[in-house]
C-alpha cells in the first residue's frame, strides 16, 4: 500500500494502541484513532490532516458504526483495522460473576465482530483492505490463572482464522496477531481487572498474577517498534496469517506446538480408531 493508507485503530489511547497511532503518523500514514474519552489524544499535535481522533464505545454498536463512517467520510477509503482495544481478567472460572464474563467477552471479542462487520462494506467496494486483530500469546498458549481472558483471545484467533478464508477471494487479508509481553501499560490496573469473589482454594493463583506486576517496566517487548512490522506486513502480497510478536511469544508457541504434537502422536491409534473399518 503507498503512504495515503488509512488506519482505523481500536484502543488507540494507551499502550500499543497509542504506541502504533503515533508511530504511524510520524511515518505519514492517515489514522483514525478510537479512545473511550476523545480528551486521550490531546497529546498528540501537529497532524490534523492526517489524524482523527474518535470516541467510541466499543460496547455500543451505534458508536462504533458512526465511527467507521467519519473515518471514510475525512479519509476517502479504510485500508486497515486494527482491533486492539481489550483488557485482562484474572481469576479461576468459578470465582468470576457472569457479569464479569460477560463484559470480557464484549470488549475483547464482540467489540472486534463489530468493527469488523462494519468495516467490511467498505473494504468490499474497494475490494482491498486488512484486517489485523491483536490477539495475544494466551489465544494459543494459555496462561494459568487468565481462563476467561484466554478464551476471550482464543476466540479472537479463531474469528481471524475462519475470516482468512471467507474473505480472501473478496482481497481482504486477515491477520492474527498474538503478542508477548510488551513493555506497555498492561500491568497497570486499568488495563487488568481481577475476580472480586475470592474461593480460598484457588489463592494460589496469586502467584501466576503477581508475575505480571513482577516484570512490569521490565518486558522484553518495545512497541515502538510495532508499527514497522505492520507497515512491513500490510505492504507483502502474502502476508501472515498469524504472527507471534515477541521472542518470548514465539518461545512459548513452540512450546505448546511441541506439546501438541507430542500428544497427537500419542494418541494417534485413539484417534484413528473412530474411523468406520475399511
Amino acid at each position: 500500500m503507498s503512504n495515503t493508507t488509512v488506519w482505523y485503530i481500536t484502543g488507540a489511547s494507551k499502550g500499543m494502541g497509542l504506541s502504533l497511532t503515533k508511530q504511524l503518523l510520524a511515518k505519514g500514514q492517515r489514522v483514525a484513532a478510537t479512545s473511550r474519552s476523545i480528551g486521550a489524544f490531546d497529546g498528540i499535535k501537529g497532524y490534523e490532516d492526517n489524524f482523527l481522533p474518535l470516541e467510541v464505545d466499543l460496547q455500543s454498536e451505534q458508536s462504533i458504526t458512526a465511527s467507521i463512517a467519519k473515518t471514510v467520510e475525512k479519509f476517502g477509503q479504510l485500508d486497515v483495522v486494527i482491533n486492539n482495544a481489550g483488557y485482562g481478567l484474572g481469576g479461576a472460572l468459578e470465582e468470576l460473576t457472569s457479569a464479569e464474563i460477560e463484559t470480557n467477552f464484549q470488549v475483547n471479542f464482540f467489540a472486534v465482530v463489530h468493527v469488523i462487520q462494519q468495516a467490511l462494506p467498505f473494504m468490499r467496494k474497494q475490494r482491498s483492505g486488512h484486517i489485523i486483530n491483536i490477539s495475544s500469546i494466551t489465544g494459543f498458549a494459555p496462561g494459568t490463572g487468565w481462563t476467561v481472558y484466554s478464551a476471550a483471545k482464543f476466540a479472537v484467533s479463531g474469528l481471524s482464522a475462519a475470516l482468512t478464508n471467507e474473505l480472501k477471494p473478496l482481497g481482504i487479508h486477515v491477520t492474527n496477531v498474538m503478542p508477548g509481553q510488551f513493555r506497555t501499560n498492561f500491568a497497570k490496573a486499568d488495563s487488568i481487572a481481577y475476580n472480586k469473589h475470592q474461593i480460598e482454594d484457588y489463592a494460589y493463583l496469586g502467584e501466576y498474577h503477581e508475575k505480571i506486576n513482577s516484570v512490569d517496566g521490565i518486558q522484553l517487548g518495545n512497541p515502538d517498534k510495532m508499527a514497522d512490522i505492520f507497515l512491513k506486513l500490510v505492504a507483502s502480497p502474502n502476508p501472515a496469517t498469524d504472527l507471534f510478536l515477541g521472542s518470548d511469544a514465539y518461545h512459548r508457541a513452540n512450546t505448546r506446538i511441541t506439546q501438541l504434537q507430542t500428544q497427537m502422536d500419542t494418541w494417534k491409534e485413539d484417534t484413528f480408531a473412530t474411523d468406520f473399518a475399511e
